[in-house]
């Protein structure tokens, strides 16, 4: 390899690096979702806003934790979230470049499984992390599942 190939290939790998983290706040932001019957589907809205003062300069991840009783199944947004624990948990990876004041959704259906009573409410958690996060005290907030008729 010639010395102008091989300086190029580094640059190449030195610039692909990731970024230093960015003055961010993410912060969850509580959104129930509706009810639904047993057996029937709700959609949970995970709802991250970056409160600032910078723009995010690293990828977040959005994860929900469901109840016993409910289950995700996709079609999840953004596509590539991937489920784990028999779908009780959902990872959702959003990349860099979530400005101040802005946010981001990921949607995840939900199935009631059919033998949950109605008149059931459950808690789920959303919860968000990523490197450029200052306050860790907002990053986590509880939503409720009810079950109607």
């Amino acid at each position: 390899m010639t010395t102008a190939l091989a300086v190029g290939v580094a640059a190449m790998c030195v610039t692909g690096l990731a970024a230093a983290p960015s003055d961010s706040d993410l912060e969850v932001v509580r959104i129930d979702p509706a009810a639904a019957p047993p057996g029937g589907r709700t959609v949970v809205h995970a709802f991250v806003a970056n409160k600032g003062p910078e723009q995010t300069a690293s990828p977040f991840t959005v994860v929900v934790r469901l109840p016993s009783g409910f289950t995700a199944q996709g079609p999840y947004f953004p596509e590539d979230c991937r489920t784990e624990a028999r779908g009780r948990l959902v990872r959702c990876v959003f990349g860099p470049g979530l400005a101040r004041f802005r946010t981001a959704t990921a949607l995840v259906p939900v199935r009631v499984d059919a033998d949950v009573p109605p008149g059931t409410k459950a808690e789920g958690h959303i919860q968000v992390v990523g490197d450029d996060d200052r306050d860790p005290r907002n990053d986590r907030t509880p939503f409720t599942l009810s079950v109607d008729c």
